[in-house]
């Protein structure tokens, strides 16, 4: 009994000492978005699904919930964030040549029409973020609309 109120403590110790330490946060300006749904122009509905069930993942600017302040947690959802942008981030997206935004704009509404995103892990503690089949349906069509524009752009240039 002993031994285990010392490992006890000692578990205790390590978790509290934790919490001094978490991974940088993803705070980045909010206004690197506009560039995305100025070149895009999703409709309003779209817009406001995109920047509730996107940018926090895929982004340089996640709104954090109250629980990213415990460690281990931070870390789990960070590595979640870093995961996402390096697959899409959208405050990069003007950098992204046109055959790649086309890519990524298919690899959007295909992953949403499948159900892939937003994962169910982020719809879990955003019950925002589920999409009816209405909102699935929008994105997919503005997305494959968009993909076509930037194919047609790659065609005239």
């Amino acid at each position: 009994m002993k031994n285990f109120k010392k490992i006890g403590f000692i578990v205790l110790a390590i978790v509290i000492i934790a919490q001094f330490f978490s991974p940088e946060k993803n705070e980045g300006d909010v206004a690197t978005l506009a560039a995305f749904f100025v070149e895009t122009k999703p409709p309003e509905n779209v817009k406001k699904i995109i920047a509730a069930t996107c940018f926090d993942c895929h982004s340089n600017h996640t709104v954090y919930p109250w629980y990213n302040s415990i460690t281990p947690v931070n870390y789990w959802l960070n590595h979640h964030i870093e995961d996402g942008k390096k697959h899409l981030n959208f405050s990069t997206w003007s950098s992204y040549s046109l055959k790649k935004k086309a890519h990524k704009m298919e690899e959007l509404y295909e992953e949403v029409e499948e159900g892939e995103m937003p994962l169910k892990s982020y719809t879990f503690t955003h019950a925002e973020a589920n999409l009816s089949k209405e909102q699935i349906e929008a994105i997919v069509t503005w997305g494959k609309q968009v993909q076509a524009d930037y194919k047609q752009q790659m065609i005239t240039e």
